[in-house]
């Protein structure tokens, strides 16, 4: 499957799209349907398409990080959440907003950023240790229906 230039090209075309796509239902799902979950599973699909098309490491490469780094900062940040709340004399998780710049912000923006990252990394861990396992999550030789005739004959 990686040798078609169909995905190669439709990849490299929708991973962008697909990207910002998740992030819009990331932030779209603090006052409407998605949020970081939802988000983080379309944005781990990017990922998964671009080691469809390009292998497992090109898509590593892309990430520009490990999925465990995505994992800690998503925990991290989560947790920053909660504490935030703790530090202003407030329970813990308890919503807190500010206005800066006219834009209405608040910690649990913050909780589904680390929801975000945390399901990008454990999707991503998967998709990866998959492939790497010897499953032939995504095949790397053409489908021999895919083939010329002559090439069948060769083999």
């Amino acid at each position: 499957m990686r040798n078609s230039l169909i995905l190669r090209t439709a990849a490299r075309l929708l991973v962008p799209l697909i990207l910002l796509f998740s992030v819009f239902l990331m932030l779209r799902g603090h006052n409407e349907s998605g949020g970081g979950f939802i988000g983080g599973l379309v944005a781990g699909t990017a990922f998964a398409l671009y080691a469809m098309a390009y292998g497992t490491a090109a898509s590593r490469r892309a990430l520009r990080t490990t999925p465990q780094a995505l994992l800690a900062a998503g925990l991290a940040t989560a947790l920053l959440s909660a504490v935030i709340p703790l530090v202003q004399g407030g329970a813990m998780l308890q919503g807190l907003w500010a206005k800066p710049l006219g834009v209405k912000v608040g910690t649990p923006i913050l909780f589904d950023v680390g929801v975000y990252l945390i399901v990008i990394g454990i999707t991503l861990m998967i998709v990866y240790e998959l492939d790497e396992s010897g499953v032939q999550f995504f095949p790397q030789e053409p489908h021999p229906a895919s083939l010329p005739a002559e090439a069948e004959e060769a083999a």
